[in-house]
């Protein structure tokens, strides 16, 4: 049986309800399978992560030796989601779960729709697997709970080595390329030479990807304890510059290095992200942590090692960067207000001016919580006085915003006063209170 134009996109899994019983568990399954004289395997991710020891999040079935009418009439439950070849929702141990019949594919045109997909009861499991990413997603678990194993994925979890499956295959798909590079940083591995320049390869039809796709990726990436692997091995790759191009700028931007000991404002910026994102920073907050100095990619070199400026020319670049991988809006508006007073925010002194931020931060799109693990990531650890004591500082805001108004006043006035009476209250309430200690240190 074949499918013209295999599509990889993703499922809705939502629109599948329980079947208001018991369910049917995993066991169940694998045995109806067979009953019906078919193989039933547990694959992909969800075996890889119970070889590493780790909780699954999803559970991916794969089914041989049968065809998918014949696994309809004996799931009459199960719906068919994806239209390029057969891949089904059905419930399995209380979750919707995809199961996919045994294919090989064949290239017949560009990117990952240039496929053409056979499933049929000759295809094994090793024929399945082989197509896949890489060895650690190429395992596949038995209804009697044997692992099967056929291109070495177990040894490489063990080695900590992220490897193609299949060199032919591995280029079918070009976001195989960022996937390779996410999977590196989302497990803490090392990309193998061979696979790295597979991953180079793929760099023409990357190209042409749809910008959902590779958002996938990177979204992933951010949530992986170091995103900077990611980065990295697209830069070793030989990929960075083409799809992260004002990543790729930073590097060799030189920095004071009284105040960036550690290097150019690329290895910085890998810093930054890689805290913010183990100190349990949202998503969206990791972003602009690696965002923060975008604007230092476009210094120019007779004004290096200083980057004046930078916030300005960082905003200018953010919409091209937010378009090209449609980022959400969310995340744009976050990464927008960080660019804009990172710098600010441990700079300012006068009560006016701690005022404005206060305020800023209350009404901003980020948490007060994420811009200060991104403050305290761009700043060694360390965050200014006013975020140690931004609650206080805006109990005393508002409180005096609460005073009536002149009725004289009118429009912009109002406003005008407002931040007067709220700057002199907060001058008054520092000088009287002096400067608060936390943690043994001024902030």
């Amino acid at each position: 049986m074949r499918f013209a134009s295999a599509s990889r996109a993703g499922t809705e899994r939502s629109f599948l309800s329980g079947t208001g019983g018991r369910g049917m568990n995993e066991s169940e399954f694998f045995k109806k399978i067979e009953e019906a004289g078919g193989r039933g395997y547990l694959a992909g991710g969800a075996v890889r992560d119970m070889v590493m020891g780790r909780a699954a999040h999803d559970s991916d079935y794969l089914v041989c030796g049968m065809l998918p009418d014949e696994f309809t009439k004996l799931f009459p439950e199960a719906r068919q989601a994806g239209k390029s070849f057969p891949v089904f929702l059905l419930e399995i141990g209380g979750a919707v779960c995809e199961v996919a019949f045994a294919r090989v594919e064949r290239k017949t045109g560009r990117g990952y729709t240039g496929f053409e997909a056979r499933c049929g009861k000759d295809i094994t499991v090793e024929q399945d697997l082989v197509r896949r990413d890489t060895t650690i997603n190429s395992m596949a678990m038995d209804g009697e709970g044997r692992i099967i194993d056929p291109y070495g994925g177990r040894a490489d979890i063990e080695r900590k080595i992220i490897r193609a499956t299949s060199a032919a295959h591995f280029a079918e798909d070009p976001v195989r390329a960022l996937r390779a590079a996410r999977q590196a940083a989302q497990f803490g591995f090392e990309i193998e030479s061979a696979t790295l320049a597979l991953m180079g390869r793929c760099a023409e039809e990357l190209r042409a990807e749809p910008a959902e796709r590779k958002f996938a990726e990177l979204e992933k990436a951010l949530s992986s304890p170091a995103p900077s692997r990611f980065f990295r091995a697209l830069l070793a790759a030989g990929l960075l510059s083409q799809e992260f191009p004002q990543i790729a700028a930073l590097i060799g931007k030189s920095q004071p290095p009284a105040y960036h000991p550690e290097g150019d404002a690329f290895d910085h910026t890998m810093i930054v992200t890689d805290t913010a994102a183990a100190s349990g920073a949202s998503l969206e907050a990791v972003f602009s942590a690696l965002l923060h100095d975008i604007g230092k990619g476009t210094t120019p070199e007779d004004m290096l090692p200083h980057h004046y400026r930078h916030e300005e020319r960082g905003l200018a670049l953010l919409p091209e960067i937010t378009a090209a991988l449609k980022i959400p809006k969310r995340w744009r508006k976050c990464a927008e207000f960080v660019i804009r007073e990172h710098m600010r925010a441990s700079l300012v002194k006068t009560p006016s001016k701690i005022r404005d931020l206060v305020r800023a931060l209350e009404n901003g799109p980020i948490s007060r919580r994420d811009f200060e693990i991104v403050i305290a990531a761009d700043n060694g650890g360390k965050i200014p006085e006013w975020l140690a004591r931004y609650d206080e500082y805006l109990a005393v805001l508002k409180s005096a915003s609460s005073a009536p108004i002149p009725e004289r006043l009118r429009g912009a006035q109002i406003g005008e006063y407002i931040r007067g009476r709220e700057a002199h209250a907060l001058k008054k309430f520092i000088t009287d209170g002096g400067p608060r200690k936390r943690g043994g240190e001024d902030k």
